[in-house]
């Protein structure tokens, strides 16, 4: 019998930007890489910082009502909170992206010791658009940085000033990723683009969802 792979996905909670801008998950790039997921016969957890309900970035909801997406959106009704637990017994974590996850995921000590622990098991660690916001303080136990020397995307500077929330932002992700040490690479705003680098995949924008999640696939896979 066959042990069908576990995904661990962790989203946000965050609900604001300012006081008249709402924010939280951005609802594509969990959506999308949750159905990848599932096609595959996977097992999907969906936890979030703080469990719950999820709040969704308004400006992600399509004007219509996607029924691909209703079981993914059924999920964010009733997440579980993000436990350290969580560090074991999956194959892969998973961190869409939204504003909100600026703002509850680079200090959550939970998800950083959770990211640590797939980190040193090298287990396979997707992020994708401001997912990646997860990653700027995750470090392997010895302080090295996460991104350190590893090829990675986000959402960019240029994609952040675009939608001027560039001067809202806590830090700006672009910026910060390559402090960290990553190798930052990406391609014109809003343009799909991923890459993946041994078993840590990222992608640069909404656009980019069902790319990175099929590379976090192939890095399941093992395959090049």
């Amino acid at each position: 019998m066959t042990v069908s792979k576990r995904i661990l996905m962790v989203v946000t909670n965050h609900t604001e930007i300012t006081d008249d801008h709402k924010t939280g998950l951005w609802l594509e790039e969990f959506a999308v890489p949750y159905n990848v997921f599932k096609e595959q016969g996977y097992d999907v957890k969906v936890t979030s910082i703080l469990g719950g309900e999820v709040p969704l970035d308004p400006s992600s909801l399509p004007a219509e009502k996607n029924a691909d997406w209703a079981e993914a959106e059924k999920e964010l009704t009733h997440t579980i909170k993000l436990s350290r637990d969580d560090a074991q017994g999956f194959d892969a974590i998973f961190l869409p992206g939204g504003h909100g996850t600026m703002y509850d995921f680079p200090d959550n000590e939970t998800l950083l010791y959770i990211l640590q622990q797939f980190a040193e098991d090298n287990r396979v660690i997707g992020a994708v658009c401001h997912g990646p916001s997860g990653l700027v303080n995750a470090t392997y136990k010895n302080g090295t940085p996460l991104v350190k020397d590893k090829n990675i995307t986000s959402f960019t500077d240029a994609e952040e000033r675009e939608v001027k929330l560039d001067q809202h932002m806590p830090f700006l992700l672009e910026t910060t990723l390559r402090k960290m040490g990553g190798i930052f690479s990406s391609r014109s705003n809003w343009t799909d683009f991923s890459v993946r680098d041994g078993n840590l995949v990222t992608g640069q924008n909404p656009q980019s969802s069902k790319s990175t999640a099929e590379k976090v696939v192939d890095a399941i896979k093992n395959e090049i």
